[in-house]
């Protein structure tokens, strides 16, 4: 398991033509828990760009399989023609869609979270990033970000993530797969742990 610079995603990106109009599109997918948010921060850094959670376009818990639609039709196409982009927020708390967020067709536009590296999706997408963790390590950050009271939501969700991982091979089409929980040595916030 090789350890590499953060700045080899933007090598990969820079090595590939924009599929969404002007714009870069990074997927960043895998389980739950992974590390998927982390290391988006760390890369808008590292790529000073912006970046879009999946969690704003889940229509709630047993949400996933709509979400990659609702991200191709108000974001990823909208920039492939050269149309204004926005997405509707979904509000967690009051269990509907809420404010609208333009979305500029900036050089990069990072993608986070399950399903951004869907087969949906795949035709915007510049490149894309795999990361895991072992199941038990993400359910572990799950309930102490959510509490354990989400536990039954988790689980739920874990079965249609499974389910979308399947029938779209994400890992697989992955252009690099990372380690979330690695316990090989190196800087997390600067460094990257390839799997394989």
């Amino acid at each position: 398991m090789p350890v590499l610079p953060l700045t080899t995603v933007g090598d990969l990106l820079d090595s590939r033509p924009p599929r969404a109009g002007t714009t870069r599109v990074l997927a960043i997918d895998g389980p739950s828990g992974s590390g998927k948010t982390t290391l988006a921060r760390r890369l808008r850094r590292v790529l000073a760009c912006r970046s879009l959670h999946m969690d704003a376009l889940y229509p709630g818990w047993d949400g996933l399989d709509e979400a990659p639609g609702l991200l191709v039709d108000q974001v990823l196409l909208p920039l492939a023609d050269g149309r204004p982009a926005a997405y509707r927020r979904w509000s967690w708390e009051h269990h509907r869609w809420a404010e609208s967020h333009h979305v500029l067709p900036d050089p990069v536009l990072i993608v986070e979270g399950v399903g951004s590296g869907s087969l949906a999706c795949a035709p915007f997408l510049s490149a894309v990033v795999w990361i895991e963790a072992p199941r038990e390590e993400r359910m572990r950050r799950g309930m102490e970000r959510d509490g354990e009271a989400y536990r039954p939501h988790w689980e739920r969700w874990a079965r249609q993530e499974q389910a979308m991982f399947t029938a779209d091979r994400t890992r697989e089409r992955a252009d690099m797969r990372l380690d979330g929980a690695p316990s090989l040595a190196h800087e997390a916030e600067h460094e990257l742990v390839v799997l394989d």
